[in-house]
C-alpha cells in the first residue's frame, strides 16, 4: 500500500466512520436521553480509525508512544468537557464553544512538548478527572427536550462531521508520535454534537449531554492505558482489541450503574 494511497484511504474511512457514528449518537440522545448518547459519543469512534491507520505505517514502540499524548490530550479533554458545560449554562453556543476549543489547543499542545511516562500521565488523568466530574455532575440531569428533524438534517450533520474530521487528519501528517497521538483524540465527536444541538434545545440541555460523557472519557483514558501496556507487551491488532474491549466494558458498566440508580 503506498502511503499516499493509504492516507487518502484513511482519510475516507474516518470521515465516513465517524461522520456515522456522531448522526447515530445524535439520533440516539434524541430519543433516549443524554446519558445513553453520551456514553455513545465516548467511545474511541473517532480515535479507533486513526490508531487502526497508524498501525500500517508504524511499529508498535510508535503505537505505544502515540498513546501517550492521547492520554495526556484526553485529560485536556475532560477540561474542555468541564468548560463547555460550565459556560453553554448561560452563553452562546460561538462563546461556550470557542472558549472550551481554545483552552483544549493551548493546554494540549503545551503538554505535548512533555517527556511523559506511563505513570506520570496516568497520575495527570487522575488529577484532572477527579476534579472535572464532581463538578459536572450537577449538571446531568437536564431532560432533553423534543427536536423537529428536517429534511436535510442528517446530511448536513454527516457532511459538517466529515470536513471537520478532514481537517483533523490533514494536519495530522508528517508529525511525531506525540503531536499523532494527540489529533487522534482532537474531540470531534463532542464538538460535532455541541454544534447540531446547541442551535436546537439550548445550552443547559446540550451541556448535560457532555457532562454525562465524562465518565465516558474517563473510560477512554483506561482504555489508552490499556492500549500502551498491550502495545508493548503484545502486536498491535492484539493491543487494539483489548483496548477497545476496556472501552466497550467500561461503558456498558458505567451505563448499568446509572440505570439501576435510575430504578430505585
Amino acid at each position: 500500500m503506498s502511503p499516499e494511497f493509504a492516507f487518502w484511504l484513511a482519510l475516507l474511512l474516518k470521515m465516513a466512520v465517524t461522520a456515522g457514528f456522531v448522526v447515530a449518537a445524535s439520533m440516539i440522545a434524541e430519543k433516549v436521553g443524554p446519558a445513553v448518547g453520551a456514553m455513545i459519543a465516548t467511545l474511541p469512534i473517532a480515535a479507533a480509525p486513526s490508531y487502526v491507520f497508524l498501525a500500517l505505517d508504524h511499529d508498535t514502540a510508535f503505537i505505544a508512544r502515540s498513546a501517550l499524548g492521547s492520554l495526556s490530550a484526553n485529560a485536556v479533554t475532560g477540561i474542555f468537557a468541564l468548560i463547555y458545560v460550565i459556560l453553554a449554562q448561560r452563553q452562546s453556543l460561538v462563546l461556550s464553544l470557542a472558549c472550551a476549543l481554545g483552552a483544549w489547543f493551548v493546554l494540549a499542545f503545551a503538554l505535548s512538548s512533555v517527556a511523559w511516562t506511563i505513570w506520570s500521565v496516568v497520575a495527570f488523568n487522575a488529577v484532572v478527572f477527579a476534579i472535572c466530574i464532581p463538578l459536572v455532575m450537577r449538571y446531568c440531569h437536564v431532560r432533553m427536550p423534543p427536536t423537529m428533524r428536517r429534511w436535510y438534517d442528517m446530511p448536513l450533520r454527516a457532511t459538517m462531521v466529515a470536513c471537520l474530521v478532514a481537517v483533523v487528519v490533514g494536519t495530522s501528517t508528517q508529525v511525531g508520535p506525540a503531536v499523532t497521538g494527540l489529533l487522534a483524540v482532537f474531540p470531534i465527536v463532542l464538538t460535532s454534537l455541541i454544534l447540531i444541538f446547541q442551535p436546537r434545545i439550548g445550552g443547559p440541555a446540550t451541556a448535560a449531554l457532555i457532562a454525562n460523557g465524562m465518565w465516558g472519557l474517563a473510560g477512554f483514558s483506561t482504555a489508552l492505558v490499556v492500549l500502551h501496556l498491550a502495545a508493548n507487551a503484545f502486536r498491535t491488532w492484539t493491543a487494539y482489541g483489548l483496548s477497545l474491549a476496556t472501552s466497550l466494558t467500561w461503558n456498558f458498566i458505567v451505563w448499568s450503574i446509572r440505570r439501576r440508580i435510575a430504578r430505585r
